[in-house]
């Protein structure tokens, strides 16, 4: 491994911490979808704040980029709390609005310039390392890996810092108002967070990559604990993950990292999704068919207890129960509580033990 690709790498590590932060909340609240609303509604800002300074280098392409990413989540809030719409509904209007906006900014006033649609969508973590930070005449490294550590370093302070005010306002926002504690102030807080995330994340991976590391991993998490301290571990280290493991299947593909990255960080839902020990899918089957189990017993249970002399045939059972005889006949045979007995050719006799 050389030293290219170990930038590659640690940006992309950078990018996932800085991500999963916040993601781990917008996931407990119900508002996933607002990081994909705010991964594009900045396009609008980006191109707006060009138009001003002429420049792709500008740090104020980050503040214009923020700020359509908080009038976004504004406008989303207003439209909620008006009580017309429901969250999905409105963030299914707003941000469509936005990027579409961008999109023709672009297509109108700036088709020379390399703001396209497939660094919108995909970005290149590839040239990422290439793009310096210069000041004072020296070479700082990858302008990316600072502006993500930076940017993980702030989310992480903010997480951390607040983790008992997040908790409760997430898991009951109700106690936090009987607490004269407001909640809408850490909610705004954790938007704009999230907006800058976005928008540090936008040149380096795209907005499909930081959806997918926003909302992914701290999904994944979901489904393999209840605890928020270990889902928020547990977070980071997916995100980290889907970012080595992605960066190695592009190379052996030989296709886009950002898009690698995002196809790993599905396959690990997936495979949780499969196979997680409480709440996969495989679980719940065999789960739900135990417990299903269990309830016919008790039920037949009961049938025998009210049936003269504790026996009663076959014949009968399936007529009352509507269940087939095979499967009564597997559930008898299957448990040490009753007897399965052949009267004639035609009538078994099931009695209790």
């Amino acid at each position: 491994m050389n030293n290219f690709q170990l930038i590659i790498i640690a940006i992309a590590c950078l990018t996932s911490v800085a991500t999963a932060l916040p993601g781990v909340f917008l996931v407990l609240r119900g508002i996933a979808l607002m990081s994909d609303a705010i991964s594009h509604a900045i396009l609008p800002g980006i191109v707006l704040m060009f138009f001003l300074v002429h420049s792709l280098e500008s740090p104020l392409l980050i503040l214009g980029a923020a700020l359509a990413g908080i009038a976004t989540v504004l406008i989303t809030e207003k439209i909620i709390d008006s009580k017309r719409l429901k969250k999905d509904s409105a963030i299914g209007i707003v941000f469509p609005l936005f990027f579409s906006v961008g999109i023709i900014l672009i297509s109108l006033y700036a088709r020379n310039v390399h703001l396209d649609t497939d660094m919108v969508l995909l970005g290149e973590l590839a040239f990422a390392p290439f793009n310096r930070l210069e000041l004072w005449g020296a070479d700082w490294g990858p302008r990316a890996l600072w502006s993500m550590g930076i940017i993980a370093l702030i989310n992480s302070a903010f997480v951390f810092g607040c983790y008992k005010e997040l908790q409760l306002t997430t898991f009951d926002p109700e106690l936090s108002r009987i607490l004269t504690f407001n909640p809408a102030y850490l909610y705004y807080a954790l938007m704009v967070l999230t907006s800058i995330t976005a928008v540090g994340a936008f040149n380096v991976v795209g907005s499909i990559v930081v959806v997918a590391l926003m909302i992914t991993p701290p999904a994944t998490a979901y489904l393999l604990t209840n605890r928020l301290n270990v889902m928020i571990s547990l977070s980071i280290a997916l995100g980290i993950m889907a970012s080595i493991g992605g960066y190695w299947l592009s190379h052996i593909l030989n296709v886009s990292i950002a898009g690698a990255i995002a196809t790993m960080s599905g396959f690990l839902f997936l495979c949780t999704l499969l196979f997680a020990p409480q709440k996969g899918l495989l679980a719940t089957y065999f789960m739900n068919r135990r417990n299903k189990r269990i309830i016919a017993l008790q039920l037949l249970r009961t049938y025998l207890e009210s049936a003269t002399s504790r026996r009663a045939s076959l014949t009968a059972l399936s007529h009352d129960l509507g269940w087939p005889r095979s499967y009564l006949i597997n559930l008898a045979t299957e448990n040490d509580d009753y007897a399965l007995l052949m009267q004639d050719e035609e009538t078994y006799i099931l009695l209790s033990k």
